[in-house]
């Protein structure tokens, strides 16, 4: 990629242009997913990231001269602090931005599927400002966020006086999206019937709305996302075979971030700029011991966790290298409270919503309507047992320490039915 006098993509154009059917691999030392993308999308045969085997580079020639069968990021320093642009080095994320550069400029259906919080709806967003429709709209909707009705009204819109509504005539999110792309998120919630209706527009450019018999002719691209297995929804009679078949023309999977950590450096270099500069902080960078921190750490809310601890750091923080201290939520490490609570009110504000925050889209699937007492329940509940813990389970101290009395706390570790409560219980009964 990186030429004396010109670059390897430039060349690559060249040769294309002389002979299209000449094949090219790209090779770099520098890796950077948008190269890989633009790699492919200019016709390279592969793109090859340093170091690697010998023997792989050796099958990839010989795939590409016919003897075998053929079966894209790093964030680069002087790259625009954007949040449209994927972030890794890893093997498993350059495979993804090379199929993308594949894939782009045409108008396959694309399924996206991993864990929650790792960047499906920003691989749609790749995909679009890749493709020939980039001029165009790019309309999403989460499936899981509405009720079935709503939903339906939402993606094909209603004839006058549809939806309860007693009003004219409503376009719909597809209408909307006409000549560009419509990226679908959790798209295993869809109900039977606008699944079948999704299906019509996939097969045939048209559908109805609702309250309507009119038929709509639409040019989109479909862009479908999901955390949950549909081949398990197949054969529980919840997702249509035929619209699977149809969505996973081509079929994109993200791994999570616990199975790419060698990313973990470059996307926190990443937020740390982003927010530092948003903040008007001083942060640079994470301190050695914060990074092997951060690198061990599970990353069950993957990305979206990664992005909203940075952020709480870099608002807390009063270094220029962050420290593992900063991260008092990643690897299990309880936050410091030798503060005074009532000048850091603001500080412990911004921590538990940047927590939240990286769960809250995942709860509103199936906790709507119990988010308030779940989340209280679960805050009591840990600053109980974190009482107890701290004073050898002394009843009174803890309540002291809590600023309750020991009635209530007796009823809180009843509620929340603590290890000890049994022992306490027996005793009672024994003296009783």
């Amino acid at each position: 990629v990186n030429l004396p006098s010109m670059s390897g993509l430039e060349l690559l154009r060249l040769i294309k242009d002389e002979n299209p059917s000449v094949p090219v691999i790209i090779v770099s030392g520098y890796v950077s997913t948008g190269n890989a993308i633009d790699a492919m999308k200019e016709g390279a045969f592969d793109y090859l990231t340093k170091p690697f085997r010998l023997q792989k580079l050796e099958r990839t020639i010989a795939r590409a001269v016919g003897q075998l069968p053929e079966q894209m990021v790093m964030a680069d320093d002087d790259v625009p602090l954007t949040d449209d642009q994927i972030i890794g080095k890893s093997p498993e994320i350059v495979e993804v931005a090379k199929v993308i550069g594949q894939v782009a400029q045409t108008d396959a259906p694309v399924l996206v599927i991993g864990e929650t919080g790792t960047g499906k709806e920003l691989v749609a967003r790749v995909v679009h400002r890749n493709s020939n429709r980039r001029d165009k709209p790019f309309v999403t909707i989460n499936c899981a966020s509405t009720s079935e009705d709503a939903l339906e009204a939402e993606l094909f819109g209603h004839g006058p006086g549809g939806a309860g509504s007693g009003q004219g005539a409503r376009v719909g999110r597809f209408e909307q999206a006409n000549g560009g792309t419509v990226f679908l998120d959790e798209v295993s919630d869809l109900s039977i019937h606008a699944q079948s209706k999704l299906l019509g527009i996939l097969q045939e450019g048209m559908f109805q709305r609702l309250n309507d018999d009119q038929p709509v002719n639409v040019d989109v691209r479909i862009v479908a996302a999901t955390n949950r297995s549909l081949v398990d929804l197949m054969k529980e009679g919840q997702f249509r075979v035929d619209l699977f078949y149809r969505l996973k023309v081509i079929s994109l999977f993200l791994p999570p971030l616990r199975e790419r950590r060698s990313d973990i450096e470059l996307l926190a270099d990443f937020y740390i700029k982003k927010y530092s500069r948003k903040t008007g902080r001083a942060v640079k960078q994470l301190s050695p011991s914060a990074l092997e921190r951060l690198t061990k750490h599970h990353w069950p809310g993957n990305i979206r966790e990664l992005e909203n601890a940075i952020h709480t750091a870099v608002v807390l923080s009063k270094e220029t290298d962050l420290l593992p201290e900063d991260f008092p939520m990643v690897g299990g490490t309880a936050p410091s409270l030798n503060t005074d609570l009532d000048n850091m009110r603001d500080n412990y504000r911004s921590l538990f919503k940047n927590v939240i925050d990286s769960v809250f889209d995942k709860m509103l699937t199936n906790s709507e309507g119990r988010i308030h007492n779940i989340l209280t329940d679960a805050l009591e509940q840990s600053l109980v047992e974190a009482a107890l813990e701290a004073t050898d389970s002394n009843q009174v101290r803890a309540a002291q320490l809590l600023g309750i009395s020991r009635n209530t706390l007796r009823e809180r570790m009843r509620r929340f039915d603590l290890s000890s409560v049994a022992a306490i219980d027996e005793s009672i009964r024994i003296h009783a």
